[in-house]
């Protein structure tokens, strides 16, 4: 039979020390082995695929509201369009990202606009809320494409809160996508600022995303003390982990005690 031990050491040995060490540090636990950095690497594991709906969501309402703002200027061709690849920053590779040879490398390889959009980078999104479109693009058209902003606000200051949120939902999505820890964020404050994005667009799509999202169920489900919070497995987790050592143990009439404890421990439920 397995037992909660050689379950840590098969799960240090898979992910390594230094991963594990990380969520370790993040619980304030001054040795190696605590279940609870386990289970908390489960749920940041859970959380960050959860995220990726409403960042799905959200990249895809924000990129096809530029590709309409840049239809409206340089037609349903824009991204063959010399002028507006003309207008895009272009960067030595060494220096850093360069939207025009992103955006030509793109356009070479493609025959339509509706499969440019999905190959451009995030970044290249995020870039288009710089300064340098104000004139040609956002000054006409940025309330129109995000009709939902707030009465009073200017287009620059419009275009500012795109970009900055832009900036910090790419950044999150690169820690997620790199498998990165992002227990420490607050990432109900992060959800409500993909959520703010796709509002600005649509209250409706916006309506729809949080019932079609669970990131916020899981944020209440934090595996450790923080802000006054503990984490309390369900009856159906602990049950289907005792399952699984009464199987392991020969399915032995008098170990269901036993095994529902080590369950416990196993998931972190200390």
């Amino acid at each position: 039979m397995s037992t909660t031990l050689d379950c840590l050491n098969a799960i240090r040995f898979a992910l390594s020390d230094s991963r594990l060490s990380t969520y370790e540090t993040g619980l304030g636990s001054t040795a190696s082995g605590d279940p609870r950095a386990v289970a908390l690497y489960a749920w940041n594991a859970q959380i960050s695929a959860a995220f990726m709906v409403p960042l799905h969501i959200c990249e895809v309402t924000v990129r096809n509201g530029v590709s309409e703002a840049l239809e409206r200027v340089h037609g349903p061709r824009w991204p063959w369009q010399a002028g507006f690849q003309a207008s895009l920053p272009s960067v030595p590779a060494h220096v850093g990202y360069s939207p025009r040879d992103d955006l030509q490398k793109v356009a070479s390889e493609q025959a339509t606009t509706g499969k440019v959009i999905p190959e451009l980078k995030f970044i290249f999104w995020e870039q288009m809320f710089t300064k340098r479109h104000d004139l040609r693009l956002w000054d006409a058209h940025i309330k129109s494409i995000f009709p939902e902003h707030p009465p009073s606000v200017t287009v620059r200051e419009l275009r500012r809160r795109i970009y900055r949120d832009l900036e910090a939902i790419r950044k999150l999505r690169n820690r997620i996508a790199h498998h990165e820890p992002i227990f420490q964020r607050n990432l109900a404050e992060e959800l409500n600022r993909v959520l703010d994005l796709v509002r600005l667009r649509s209250p409706l799509v916006e309506s729809w995303l949080i019932a079609n999202q669970r990131v916020f169920e899981l944020v209440s489900l934090t595996p450790v003390f923080r802000g006054g919070l503990r984490w309390f497995p369900s009856h159906a987790e602990i049950e289907a982990q005792a399952y699984r050592l009464w199987i392991e143990g020969g399915r032995k009439s008098d170990s269901a005690e036993a095994d529902w404890f080590e369950a416990k421990r196993l998931i972190g439920a200390t």
